[in-house]
């Protein structure tokens, strides 16, 4: 019995490594968008990266185009977050405060976590859940901790799109690795 269970648990690890490493080979295919960048947006057919159209009844409903399946989904113009369920059920939809440097339209991924960091602009910050950078500056969602630990530099670049507490709590359960999140107009 041992030796069968030792055999299943290699042929379980032999194919998670196979998995990581394609993902690996996957992802430096793609190659970065441009200088700082670390993911270059996608857009299929089914997601319009341009100004998607509005429910003026429902301003804060799920707007169309945006695609489907589980998915963050992020307007640039209404500094608004829709969090996406299976069958476009939305989950939670708040507003944001953007950094300085937006991402363009598009296709992303969660690719990074952070429970708690301090941002660019001196600000503690948690629930950091990063999808792309642009120029060398991350783009993220993030919740504020607490007041600026230093005075912000009005030249310096941020990419943190900033969320209440309880929204960034929302968030960082949700947007897990690997997450897709869409970028609107």
């Amino acid at each position: 019995m041992a030796s069968s269970s030792a055999g299943i648990v290699a042929g379980l690890t032999a194919a998670a490594l196979a998995t990581v490493g394609f993902l690996g080979w996957q992802a430096s295919a793609r190659g970065p968008a441009g200088p700082g960048d670390t993911a270059k947006p996608t857009v299929p057919p089914a997601v319009s990266a341009s100004k998607a159209p509005r429910d003026k009844k429902n301003p804060t409903a799920l707007p169309d185009g945006t695609g489907s399946g589980p998915r963050v989904v992020y307007s640039l113009d209404d500094d608004r977050v829709w969090l996406v369920e299976e069958g476009n059920d939305v989950r939670r939809t708040f507003r944001v405060e953007p950094g300085s440097v937006d991402p363009a339209p598009g296709v992303y991924m969660v690719t990074s976590r952070s429970g708690e960091v301090t941002g660019t602009d001196g600000i503690p910050v948690e629930h950091v859940v990063r999808f792309t950078s642009v120029g060398g500056v991350a783009i993220g969602f993030s919740a504020r901790v607490g007041p600026p630990t230093q005075a912000p530099d009005d030249g310096v670049r941020t990419g943190g799109v900033r969320e209440s507490r309880p929204d960034g709590d929302a968030m960082w359960r949700f947007a897990t690795i690997g997450r897709r999140v869409v970028v609107i107009r």
